[in-house]
C-alpha cells in the first residue's frame, strides 16, 4: 500500500456499497483519473465455467492460470486469501484504488448506511472517516453525505488521498 492512494467503501450487506464504489468510478474517471477497484467477497467466487478450457486446466491442478482476450484479461490464482497488500501489489498503477468491503483493514474507509442500520461499524473502527446515509447519523462526529452526493464524496476522498 505505501505509494498507492487508496480509500475503503464499507458496510453491512445492502447498505448501498456497491451502488456508491461505481459512482465513485465514473465520477473519479470523469476527473481524468484513472481508478482501479477491490472487491472484497466472504464467499468463494468462481468467474470461471465448468468445461472451458481454463477450467480444465485449473480442475488439472495449475495454481495459476491467466485467461487472456483481445480487451482485457484475468489471473486465476487456486490459493487461501491474499491479503489486501498482496492484492494492491498486482494491480496496475493507478491515480485511485477503491476498496469495497474489508471492514477490518486499517485503510481510510467510508461507512455506507443503509436507513435502518442497527449495527454501525464507525464507533469501533478508527479507519472509518465518514458516513454515507440518507439520514443524518445522530452517533457520531464524523463528515456526512448523502448516499447520492457523489461529487463531494469525490471531493472528500480526494482530499483524503492527498
Amino acid at each position: 500500500m505505501p505509494g498507492q492512494r487508496v480509500f475503503g467503501i464499507t458496510g453491512w450487506k445492502n447498505a448501498g456499497k456497491t451502488t456508491l464504489t461505481e459512482r465513485l468510478v465514473a465520477e473519479f474517471v470523469r476527473r481524468g483519473w484513472r481508478v482501479a477497484t477491490v472487491k472484497h467477497a466472504h464467499h468463494d467466487i468462481d468467474i470461471d465455467r465448468p468445461g472451458t478450457d481454463s477450467w480444465r486446466h485449473r480442475a488439472a491442478g495449475a495454481g495459476e492460470v491467466a485467461l487472456v482476450g483481445g480487451r482485457r484479461y484475468a489471473i486465476l490464482c487456486e490459493t487461501p486469501e491474499p491479503s489486501i497488500g498482496d492484492v494492491l501489489a498486482r494491480l496496475s498503477p493507478a491515480d485511485l484504488v477503491l476498496i469495497e468491503g474489508y471492514k477490518s483493514e486499517p485503510h481510510l474507509k467510508i461507512e455506507v448506511r443503509a436507513s435502518d442500520e442497527a449495527k454501525l461499524l464507525a464507533p469501533g473502527d478508527p479507519a472509518i472517516v465518514a458516513i454515507a446515509s440518507d439520514v443524518r447519523p445522530p452517533d457520531v462526529g464524523l463528515p456526512w453525505f448523502r448516499r447520492d452526493d457523489i461529487a463531494a464524496i469525490a471531493d472528500f476522498i480526494a482530499a483524503k488521498v492527498g
